[in-house]
């Protein structure tokens, strides 16, 4: 497999290999994670798809959210065990690489939660033990529309740009797509036939509370143009404003990034306004949520005490110049003493 010029303006290393598995670090938490997601614009409808190898502790962290055109969401959340890191194939969860960097599949196969009300992923415990469940079926087709941006730092330099850290993922690179497929719950189908998403590649250690708080904001406007959007902000107050914009297929740098968010009266994000800088001009984006799923990551630490994080997942529709896009507005944040401790920011 030969090698790949880096896409990004800080000349990371990224390879073809970079599509497949890696090796191991000796880490205990060790993480390889696919993701991929499409959305269709006609139905307003879509989903995510994830599954994370943690090969050190056993287990791959599998996720499916699924947002259909009514508000209900349907998913599935689990742990399956593994024995090693040389696939992508877990409870269900399957995604191959058709051709490096231009052509992917993953698909899902198994059981569903189906839930009218997407309040009730407020209390995981009693979802899993009171929520209807379907047959579930997932697919999708996936094609680069965009470059291939990231990789991996190989200097000291280069690791202090990483959009998450060294200590959230080694490597990592990602690509705004188009795909096609179907969505199965039950005795409904859900086309794909014109739809768009996004997919990402990481690997190296990974705890989700290194993390203290983010906002991602994704998008696709159709082939030609999305966003890629992260505001990372740290302890002491301090943040990193990184991402690309891609217009008639290329990607842009952003040089400056603004957020500001709208909040429900349970700190939820409802909607945002995005001002965006890059070489080529500013853009003024806005965001209104269509269906929120309020997840949450929780880890006990070697001296047992629990950190929890909230993991807030926006169905979101996008307006760019007039243009309709649709993604997901993921805020990520540590939440201690009950709070959320990026809020209102």
């Amino acid at each position: 497999m030969g090698r790949t010029a880096s896409t990004s303006s800080e000349g990371l290393r990224l390879e073809s290999a970079d599509e497949y598995p890696h090796a191991v670090d000796d880490v205990v938490n060790f993480n390889e994670s696919v993701y991929a997601s499409g959305w269709n614009a006609a139905s307003k409808m879509g989903g995510w798809m994830r599954l994370g190898n943690r090969v050190n502790e056993g287990y791959a962290e599998l996720s499916v959210c699924l947002y259909l055109p009514d508000g209900r969401v349907a998913c599935q959340f689990k742990r399956p065990e593994i024995r090693g890191n040389d696939g992508f194939e877990a409870g269900g969860i399957r995604y191959e690489v058709k051709e490096p960097f231009k052509a992917l599949e993953m698909v899902y196969e198994g059981e569903l939660l189906v839930l009218d009300d997407p309040e009730d992923l407020r209390d995981p415990k009693k979802m899993f033990e009171t929520a209807p469940r379907a047959d579930g079926h997932v697919r999708f087709d996936i094609r680069g529309v965009s470059p291939v941006h990231g990789g991996e730092p190989t200097t000291p330099e280069q690791e202090k740009l990483m959009y998450y850290g060294p200590q959230f993922s080694r490597g990592h690179f990602n690509q705004h797509t188009g795909v096609r497929g179907s969505i199965k719950v039950g005795d409904e189908e859900f086309a794909l036939d014109d739809a768009y998403g996004w997919r990402d590649h990481s690997w190296g250690p990974r705890y989700w509370q290194v993390i203290w708080a983010y906002r991602l904001l994704i998008a696709n406007f159709g082939a030609d143009r999305g966003l890629m959007l992260l505001k990372n902000i740290f302890p002491d107050g301090t943040s990193r404003r990184r991402g690309v914009l891609q217009i008639d297929g290329s990607y842009h740098e952003v040089t400056d990034l603004d957020l500001h968010t709208e909040w429900s009266d349970g700190h939820d994000p409802m909607g945002c306004t995005i001002g965006v800088r890059t070489a080529a001009g500013t853009a003024l984006i806005e965001g209104r949520t269509l269906t929120l799923a309020p997840l949450r990551n929780r880890r006990r630490t070697e001296t047992g005490e629990i950190l929890v994080s909230r993991v807030a997942e926006a169905f979101t529709e996008y307006t760019w110049d007039g243009r309709k896009g649709y993604g997901i507005m993921e805020y990520i944040e540590r939440v201690e003493d009950g709070v959320a401790v990026g809020y209102p920011l």
